[in-house]
């Protein structure tokens, strides 16, 4: 009923923050008298907040139009190279008419960006994307919305996620390609490749491990003392519910978007109080770019998707709970999960200083688990300062782990 309940008071609060849209937007056009009362801009300003504090935040768009790349600007388009009901697998394509250009983008190495199923959209990896772009083909998963998931489509779990990545891998062809896992598909993406080395499968070129939890038990963060504090029936009892009539995956059993994003904000509550209340005064002094700029963070922020009920399940009990890869107890149809299995995989393992929630020497664990590959086909980089968030996005993202990645990825292309 909780699920109910809370697309109830969205239906209730929904009329109210179109009406505050309307009342923020009358009291700023500069042709409205009733920008012309004494106030209007504080007025506006607090409408904006109450506007903004009870809409509904829906899937935003990559929005990658063009990049320069080896000195021309070049356009972007948006493919979907593959469709699977719980994922789309999407290509960022780059066009140019130029024939050197053309010559030097066929040279660029090519990398599968598998983005977290946690919560967030695959967008949050937008300026993970946007950097890669220049240098590198990219393609990316784009998880679905599980509540749009007809229900006869049947479940999905944590080894179906390995499946998925297997299948990307395969379907882009695994020579010369190089795999970056951001968060949460560290480790099903680490299995994917394990099984397929056992398999005597080609694997990847590389793989770049980013803030994952490997090994949960390296180092304590709020996501695994709750785990440890709370049993399975209490994940699923209370955290999994079914979705309401109105949606494609009416009855289909999800960790709900909405739970997931207070978690968010229950991190550091704090720090958004004080991001709400800071966006206010910024409208009130005229601030438009820095206001800008929380629109557009939050509006990428608050936007979130359901879980599989499955998937989350099997992920705390599998990773936070039991810790099945690094014991190699982790059995997925009927094959164990061996990374000393892989041979020809460069690894490479980044983990933020400051990271909260997958905290230091969870990923570094890949390394005890890689033996099957030499001290020289390892790196681990640990960037100083870092949080979760800026190993993968923003000022340290971009100029201290990006050059890292590409100069590891450079290395095996080259190799």
């Amino acid at each position: 009923m909780l699920y109910q309940f809370y697309e109830f008071q969205r239906s209730l609060i929904s009329p109210f923050s179109i009406w505050a849209e309307a009342s923020a937007r009358a009291l700023t056009l500069p042709g409205s008298a009733w920008s012309k009362i004494p106030g209007a801009d504080r007025y506006a300003a607090a409408w904006e907040l109450l506007h903004r504090l009870g809409k509904e935040y829906t899937k935003p768009e990559f929005g990658i139009r063009s990049v320069v790349a080896h000195g021309h600007e070049v356009p972007v388009v948006q493919l979907q190279a593959m469709g699977l009901p719980f994922c789309n697998l999407l290509r960022m394509k780059r066009y140019t008419d130029e024939p050197q250009t053309i010559a030097d983008l066929k040279e660029d190495p090519v990398v599968l960006i598998v983005a977290p199923l946690s919560g967030h959209h695959s967008t949050l990896l937008r300026d993970t994307v946007q950097t890669m772009l220049p240098e590198h083909k990219v393609y990316i998963t784009d998880w679905i919305d599980a509540r749009m998931i007809p229900a006869e489509q049947g479940p999905f779990g944590l080894d179906d996620y390995v499946h998925y990545v297997q299948t990307f891998i395969r379907h882009i062809g695994a020579k010369n390609l190089h795999v970056m896992a951001v968060c949460q598909p560290v480790v099903p993406v680490l299995a994917a490749i394990s099984l397929m080395a056992a398999a005597g499968e080609e694997t990847p070129a590389s793989m770049t491990l980013m803030g994952g939890p490997v090994d949960a038990r390296a180092s304590a963060t709020g996501v695994t003392d709750l785990a440890g504090n709370r049993s399975m029936r209490w994940f699923s009892a209370n955290l999994v519910h079914p979705v309401p009539a109105h949606f494609p995956g009416a009855g289909r059993r999800v960790y709900p978007g909405f739970m997931q994003h207070a978690g968010f904000m229950a991190m550091n509550p704090r720090r958004h109080v004080t991001s709400h209340w800071d966006f206010y005064k910024q409208l009130i002094a005229g601030d438009l770019e820095d206001a800008e700029s929380h629109r557009k963070f939050y509006d990428e922020y608050n936007a979130v998707l359901d879980m599989p009920g499955e998937y989350y399940l099997d992920t705390v009990r599998t990773v936070f709970k039991d810790y099945l890869l690094p014991k190699g107890e982790w059995v997925i149809d009927g094959e164990r999960v061996d990374p000393a299995k892989i041979r020809t995989t460069r690894l490479m393992t980044i983990e933020g200083e400051y990271d909260d929630i997958s905290g230091l020497g969870q990923t570094r664990a890949a390394h005890q688990l890689c033996i099957g590959l030499p001290e020289s086909a390892r790196y681990h980089y640990e960037v100083p300062k870092a949080g979760h968030y800026g190993i993968f996005s923003g000022r340290r993202w971009r100029r201290q782990v990006y050059p890292e990645v590409r100069n590891f990825i450079r290395a095996q292309a080259s190799a």
